[in-house]
């Protein structure tokens, strides 16, 4: 439920707004509980895309990345060694460290499908996956 919450009311940081909210739930138990539901909410997400009607709309995909460090560490990150990587924002014209997610999203917003991989991943890579 507080998750829920959390989306419809726009709360991006838990720390903050929750310790004010609710004083007796701490960050920590609140990420627990909420890491423990991850397999549910996955499959209350599948359930809920076989009961869109995407006939006739136009599907998006695209990508965008999750950088773990500044780039000026790329090469000495540690964190999420063999898990992420380095891959190349090209808007910007920045290489990161760290993940890229890529989407796909019907054309009023709704998000059928994510996949989250290393940033070097190239997104025609993922297109097969996520249709």
């Amino acid at each position: 439920a507080l998750l829920i919450w959390q989306a419809k009311t726009g709360i991006e940081s838990q720390k903050r707004r929750f310790c004010e909210c609710f004083n007796c739930l701490s960050h920590s138990r609140f990420n627990r509980r909420s890491r423990q539901l991850l397999q549910l909410i996955y499959q209350i997400r599948q359930e809920m895309n076989k009961k869109v009607d995407l006939n006739g709309q136009f599907l998006i995909i695209d990508s965008f990345p999750v950088p773990v460090c500044q780039p000026i560490r790329n090469y000495r990150a540690k964190i999420f060694r063999g898990y992420a990587n380095i891959g190349y924002k090209a808007t910007k014209k920045i290489y990161f460290y760290g993940f890229k997610v890529h989407a796909i999203v019907s054309d009023d917003g709704y998000i059928l499908d994510y996949v989250v991989t290393k940033a070097s991943v190239h997104d025609a890579r993922e297109t097969v996956e996520l249709i």
